[in-house]
């Protein structure tokens, strides 16, 4: 493709002078034409609703490939300069996802007042097929322009279809009734009821019931057919959620308006029946853009600065997990600043040492490799690049960050840089718990309940130590 565009004037135009280029279109192309037309008729975006439409299947926006047109005009023949009066279309046949679709102009007639070019216009598919057909009326250009071509920006698109396919697994899931704790604002009220109507977990509101009314008036939203517990404050409403999932009444925690260290210190506290051997910890299961497949981050709101037995367990409830949503054998990456050990650097020692224990046994379930910088965890290239040998860099699951501080910050710039989306639940418990922000997007809530409702079915049995 030639860096420069040039034209050619009405006095240099012949009938039948023609000029054509050549897209493939892509579910990309179909998508940025709907975001930028606001065009979103099911039958180009959504692959069940084009099952039973006429084509059986996606079809491309007609007037994208009208746009192949315009192009072909604005840039090649007549090219810059040109004015577009009118177009003439006839769509013959639908493009599909896939399909290379050729578009040519050719100059069919020249009208001498006002520099008028009459050019037909067809689209073609890779079958040579005409897709589309019609006349354009454009105003020829009276000089000669020959300008550099525009370089045009990076587009990529942001897709948060990760949590798909677990969302529709845990609907399938035997119902679990949550304990609202506290919810006493009006962020966490539409989260409780939002969770409910999303048909995920049956909520049980647990806290000041004057105050819990009062909060649902000013989130507008209705109580019908939800209980409340009635208790006189939140460290009341914390231990009464506890004591009702000790007794199975409640298979989930989700906290509320309530601080995050009172409603984990209930669960933790000495004479707390929700712990287990294991270390609690929190996951942040990511929806990431730009990468292929789900990615937990661990610990980023929990354990400050864990011990090694700590990581072990802190690894281990998150493979757990990934295995209950379907994953066989997960990859984990402990992550540390560089990829060698390194006696000054402790981080790279635990990563080291986690790595034998999975090889030993004493995490299950998973395959395990480290110190892995984040780039050799997430990037084949990156990997490759450095000669690393894994079978899990490039390709991680599960990043195991070095400490809470680590963790928090990776989480955050993937949200807020690149796009993320993060569900959080802390686990280790006997039953899981929600950890919801004000600022998560209804897309996060919903996924954070549908990862808890999956994890609430295996109930550990019981056992003792933090």
């Amino acid at each position: 493709m030639s860096d420069f565009l040039r034209n050619r004037t009405f006095e240099e135009l012949r009938p039948g002078d023609g000029a054509s280029l050549v897209r493939v279109v892509g579910r990309d192309d179909i998508e940025l034409f709907a975001a930028v037309s606001g065009d979103v008729n099911p039958a180009h975006l959504d692959a069940a609703f084009a099952a039973t439409d006429r084509f059986g299947h996606v079809v491309a926006h007609g007037m994208w490939t009208a746009a192949l047109v315009s192009a072909v005009l604005g840039t090649e023949l007549p090219g810059p300069g040109t004015i577009y009066l009118g177009q003439e279309l006839k769509f013959l046949k639908p493009v599909t996802p896939g399909d290379t679709i050729t578009a040519r102009a050719s100059v069919r007639e020249k009208r001498p007042e006002k520099r008028i070019v009459l050019l037909d216009t067809v689209c073609t598919n890779q079958r040579g097929e005409e897709v589309l057909s019609g006349v354009a009326t454009v105003i020829a250009p009276e000089r000669r322009i020959e300008w550099p071509r525009k370089r045009l920006p990076d587009v990529s698109l942001r897709r948060h279809d990760r949590y798909e396919e677990f969302v529709a697994k845990a609907r399938k899931a035997p119902q679990v009734r949550a304990a609202i704790v506290h919810p006493c604002s009006v962020a966490a009220m539409q989260a409780a009821v939002e969770v409910r109507d999303e048909g995920l977990l049956e909520p049980l509101l647990i806290g000041p019931e004057a105050k819990i009314r009062a909060t649902a008036d000013a989130a507008q939203v209705s109580l019908d057919g939800i209980t409340i517990e009635t208790v006189p404050h939140s460290h009341a409403a914390a231990e009464r959620a506890v004591e009702l999932a000790v007794a199975g009444a409640v298979s989930v925690l989700v906290k509320g308006s309530l601080h995050t260290d009172e409603l984990l210190g209930a669960v933790v506290a000495p004479s707390s029946g929700l712990r287990t051997e294991r270390r609690i910890s929190h996951v942040y299961a990511m929806d990431v853009p730009a990468y292929d497949k789900p990615l937990i981050v661990t610990d980023a709101a929990v354990n400050i600065q864990p011990t090694l037995d700590h990581k072990r367990d802190i690894c281990q409830n998150a493979v757990d997990l990934l295995r209950i949503l379907g994953m066989e054998e997960p990859l984990v990456a402990v992550l540390a600043a560089v990829e060698t050990v390194n006696p000054r650097m402790p981080s790279t020692l635990d990563a080291a040492a986690l790595t034998v224990m999975a090889a030993r046994g004493q995490i299950t379930g998973a395959r395990v490799d480290g110190p892995l910088a984040f780039d050799n965890a997430i990037s084949p290239d990156a990997a490759r690049t450095k000669g690393i040998v894994s079978p899990v860099a490039g390709r991680a699951d599960i990043l195991l960050v070095p400490d809470l501080e680590a963790g928090n910050m990776l989480a955050k710039q993937l949200i807020y840089f690149a796009g993320a989306t993060a569900a959080g639940l802390v686990l280790g418990a006997r039953v899981p718990i929600v950890l919801t922000s004000r600022a998560d997007p209804l897309s996060a809530r919903i996924a954070s309940a549908a990862l808890a409702r999956l994890a609430a079915a295996p109930r550990r049995p019981p056992g003792v130590g933090a």
